[in-house]
């Protein structure tokens, strides 16, 4: 185990998961199985292989089925604690509702529908040498567009033809390292965390980034990309072969 000054942190986990429907009518999103496992356990053996020793997880949509999995966290030697939500929140209204299981200065925060490996060390000393109220954690991605871009000037005429392009950039994976006054952001309605820090930036608040490898991050956001991570994981275990 690694020796962090981060020793919990909170997983967001209580959202409907629409965009895995109908997997996810029966049950939450982050419990939906990876080869022999939960999501949610991947997440917690990852946080726990990375020296946190406590969880808060938020749920709400279906959330006994969490709560009755994992319990206090003991069977995987970490110790969870649960807070729930009667509507449904938005990711930072979900933060905003385990406020009061937050007895730490400075936390952890991460999404419950993805599966992340990487060294979170290197997030910390990253956070704590910027002087910010939150480090983004964020990969490398690129997507080749299926259209030909057209340029134009003030008269219509074609100025550009760039024949289906690819866009580079740096994409938010859901892991942020906080302050716990980063709470103080946010607004007691439903609220979304990309509201919370564009505001933030907005009052000149210090949000920094973190950049990771692109392999860190398994993101399982609908049906297709969950089927790949599946299959991935799958392989790993060596099931594929059977």
């Amino acid at each position: 185990m690694i020796s962090l000054s981060i020793d919990t942190a909170v997983i967001l986990a209580a959202g409907l998961g629409r965009r895995l429907h109908p997997l996810t009518l029966v049950i939450p999103k982050s419990m939906l199985p990876i080869a022999d496992k939960p999501i949610l356990e991947y997440t917690i053996e990852w946080l726990r292989k990375n020296g946190v020793t406590d969880v808060i997880i938020c749920t709400g949509y279906l959330s006994s089925m969490i709560e009755n999995y994992f319990n206090d966290g003991s069977n995987l030697g970490i110790n969870v604690m649960y807070a729930k939500a009667d509507r449904l929140l938005g990711t930072a209204g979900q933060l905003k509702h385990a406020e009061s299981l937050l007895d730490v200065d400075r936390f952890l925060c991460v999404y419950g529908d993805a599966i992340y490996n990487f060294d979170l060390k290197g997030m910390v000393d990253r956070h704590k040498e910027s002087d910010s109220i939150a480090t983004i954690a964020l990969i490398p991605y690129r997507v080749r567009l299926p259209y030909g871009f057209i340029c134009i000037d003030d008269e219509y005429m074609v100025t550009s033809w760039d024949e289906k392009p690819t866009i580079k950039g740096l994409i938010n994976i859901g892991c942020y390292m906080m302050e716990k006054e980063f709470l103080s952001l946010i607004p007691n309605t439903p609220t979304h965390m990309n509201t919370v820090f564009m505001d933030a930036i907005s009052k000149g608040r210090r949000i920094s980034a973190y950049v990771v490898d692109e392999y860190a991050f398994n993101d399982i956001g609908d049906k297709r990309s969950y089927m790949k991570v599946y299959r991935k994981y799958l392989e790993m275990l060596g099931y594929d072969k059977i």
